[in-house]
């Protein structure tokens, strides 16, 4: 069973709305931007965020445990993660993809990459990857093991919790399981397989972002077999996506004009 195509293909899969439940039919759209959450990220946030992106359709991915999704279990595993959501992206590919990693997105774009790989399937346009270590190369303490107090420090010095969120006990009560699981994936991650991915990669850097410094960004040079790589640097912290925004969707509007295919 599938699911017609909002933005005109053959088919999706039947998952699509579970996985990716606010993407919005743009037919004239030559690109799909398939985008990756970080930690306690949403799907409603992302597409709000990309859908500003002019001539490209956005799947914002709703992880488990969250939103639309908020009874179900969070997964505990990068793999496992991209496993789940390898084959609904797969059914996005009537028309080309590109990917879009966040802090904890970036892991999962390269996982879904490499799973398109095993499966013998077409690879996205280029990966766009912001505010996260090259996989393998985090060097910072775990967060998903440490006691509620300093768990919620943690989650207040990353920056991206509102504090009335943080302040709330009943709220932080309901989120922290999630936002748990989240940092596991992370703090858990091994690197399986280092040989670089055939596809450009454009990095995105906060220029105080403590968790992810453009020099440890740059290593993301390593994890494409092309000469197609770019760093580029924003003032902020961690979350520049909110303090820079309209600067870094005009740089990933950029890439994307430049991997974009013809018209024919």
């Amino acid at each position: 069973m599938t699911n017609a195509v909002p933005g005109g293909g053959s088919a999706f899969h039947p998952s699509v709305k579970t996985w990716f439940p606010f993407a919005r039919p743009r037919p004239e759209a030559r690109l799909r931007l398939v985008c990756f959450p970080f930690a306690g990220g949403t799907a409603s946030f992302l597409q709000r965020w990309a859908d500003l992106i002019p001539d490209v359709e956005v799947f914002a991915a709703q992880y488990p445990g969250r939103e639309t999704r908020f009874t179900e279990t969070p997964f505990r595993d990068v793999r496992t993660l991209a496993e789940a959501l390898g084959p609904v992206v797969r059914s996005l590919a009537d028309r080309p993809l590109v990917f879009f990693g966040y802090s904890l997105g970036t892991l999962v774009a390269v996982e879904v990459a490499r799973w398109l790989i095993r499966q013998g399937e077409p690879l996205p346009l280029g990966l766009l990857v912001a505010a996260g270590t090259p996989p393998g190369r985090r060097t910072s303490r775990p967060l998903y093991a440490l006691g509620e107090k300093d768990f919620i420090k943690a989650l207040e010095d990353y920056g991206g919790t509102p504090p009335q969120v943080l302040a709330h006990k009943d709220l932080m009560e309901m989120l922290i399981p999630m936002l748990r699981s989240d940092f596991e994936m992370v703090d858990t991650y091994t690197l399986t397989d280092a040989s670089p991915l055939p596809v450009p990669v454009h990095a995105f850097s906060g220029d105080r972002d403590s968790h992810a410094l453009p020099p440890v960004m740059e290593g993301w040079k390593d994890f494409t077999s092309t000469p197609d790589f770019s760093l580029q640097v924003f003032p902020g912290e961690h979350f520049f996506i909110n303090t820079a925004a309209d600067s870094l969707r005009e740089a990933m509007e950029r890439s994307m004009l430049r991997w974009r295919p013809r018209k024919a």
